[in-house]
Parts: structure tokens; C-alpha cells; sequence
């Protein structure tokens, strides 16, 4: 299952603005066997693509804006095939979107997107924050409602632990509500303390034992682990993380 260990760029995004490529050759030489893009933080798509191509780095998919993929499309395809990955996702809604007629204008938006990239072979999808279970639309969480079917059309669903915990939810039973619908996965811990502040893989209170389980049993192609503030190096982080990640499941 190593293989299928990702680092979420976010993570290091600080050390992504001094120098991507060495952020990457570092994350090659800890184990880790993908990336998550996050941002190109200025640096041309091509170069950052021959970095993943030196270090046998793969890409487990993109986050990209929505105003990104709705105005530069193309650009957003071209960096999806430099980098050799069908998925790029939705990662934030802005505040002015997070009420029901905005979540229903992003579905439409998102929907036609997908309509256009799909014949392609690319695939458009949802990443989430808590804020999503917070308004209902249609009688549904607004999360439900996005990944929802439409007319035989969906989007992927990029499930988020943390921000499922965070909205008073359980991961794995939350997960359980897409069977064989996601094929990456975030694994974000949560301190027991009650801040609920980010924590390593391992050191909060979230079972990630049952989770890579279920994730085997219903097609996940990439865990993607985040953190997104870290007490130290994100460097580090990640690696007690991946370290947990290695524990658990005996490699």
C-alpha cells in the first residue's frame, strides 16, 4: 500500500515558494511515491512535471479554483497532462458561494466542466471543508447535495477525515455514503486535546486503521495526507505521518 501514499502540497507551502523542485526531491527520498499539486507558486508546469519524472513522483490529482477552471480550462488541462493525472478538484469555495444558491450555482458550474473535460479523459471533483455541513439544500447537508447525481452526471468526491470530524461527523461512516466513487482520499488528523487543531497521522484521535480498510475494499487510488499547520517543519510532519501510515499497515 506504500505506493498509494501522497503528500499534500499544501502542506509545504512555504518551502514550495523557495524552491519546488527541491521540495519535491526531499518528499522523493523521505518514501513518499506521489504528490498532490497545490499551486504552482509561479514555477513553469513543464519544469515541475520533469522534477516528477526525475524522482518517480506521481501526481494524485490537482487542486484548482473554480474560477480556474472555468476561465482558464485549457491551461488547467494542459498542466493535468503534463503532470499525468485525470483528477483535478475543486479545493475551496469562496465565502460569498457558501449559502445554498451558491452551492448550487458551483454544482451547475462544476457539472459543465465535467461535461467538457470527461470525453477528454479527465475528471472534475469536490474537495471539502466543514463549512459545507453546515447549510442544507434540498433537505440535504450541502456537501450531499454537491456530490449528488444529477441527470446521471457527478462529480468525484475528495473526503476530507478532518473536516468530517471537524463538522461533528464520523469519517468512516461518512465515507461509507460514496462506495467505489473515491479514488483519492484525505487523511488529515485532529488533536484529542479539544482545540481541535491539526495534528500527525497518529497523534490525534481519528482510527486510520479501518479507514485504508475501507478505502481497499472500494477503490481508492491515492491516500493524500495534509496538514495544514504543522508545530515545527512540515517536513517533519510528514514524515511521522507517513511513519503512522507505515505502522498500521505493516509496510
Amino acid at each position: 500500500m506504500l505506493h498509494k501514499f501522497a503528500a499534500q502540497l499544501y502542506t509545504l507551502r512555504n518551502e514550495l515558494k523557495k524552491d519546488f523542485y527541491d521540495t519535491l526531491r526531499t518528499l522523493s527520498k523521505m518514501g513518499w511515491k506521489a504528490v498532490q499539486i497545490d499551486g504552482l507558486h509561479g514555477y513553469p508546469a513543464a519544469e515541475i512535471a520533469a522534477v516528477l519524472k526525475e524522482t518517480g513522483l506521481s501526481a494524485a490529482g490537482m487542486h484548482v479554483g473554480l474560477n480556474r477552471m472555468t476561465r482558464e480550462l485549457d491551461a488547467v488541462l494542459e498542466e493535468a497532462r503534463l503532470f499525468g493525472t485525470p483528477y483535478f478538484f475543486n479545493h475551496y469555495l469562496e465565502g460569498e458561494l457558501q449559502n445554498e444558491a451558491g452551492y448550487r450555482s458551483a454544482k451547475r458550474q462544476l457539472l459543465e466542466v465535467s461535461d467538457k473535460v470527461k470525453p477528454l479523459g479527465f475528471q472534475v471533483g469536490y474537495h471539502h471543508h466543514e463549512f459545507e455541513f453546515e447549510t442544507e439544500v434540498d433537505g440535504m447537508p450541502a456537501l450531499d447535495f454537491v456530490l449528488q447525481p444529477e441527470d446521471g452526471r457527478a462529480l468525484v468526491p475528495e473526503i476530507d477525515t478532518y473536516w468530517v470530524k471537524f463538522a461533528g461527523r464520523d469519517p468512516l461512516e461518512y465515507l461509507s455514503k460514496f462506495p467505489n466513487r473515491i479514488p483519492i482520499l484525505h487523511l488529515k488528523d485532529m488533536a484529542g486535546d479539544g482545540s481541535k487543531a491539526f495534528t500527525e497521522l497518529g497523534n490525534g484521535v481519528i482510527d486510520f486503521a479501518p479507514i485504508l480498510r475501507w478505502g481497499e475494499a472500494n477503490g481508492v487510488q491515492w491516500y493524500c495526507v495534509e496538514q495544514d499547520d504543522c508545530p515545527g517543519s512540515p517536513f517533519v510532519s510528514l514524515e511521522t505521518s507517513l511513519n503512522h501510515l507505515r505502522t498500521i499497515t505493516g509496510k
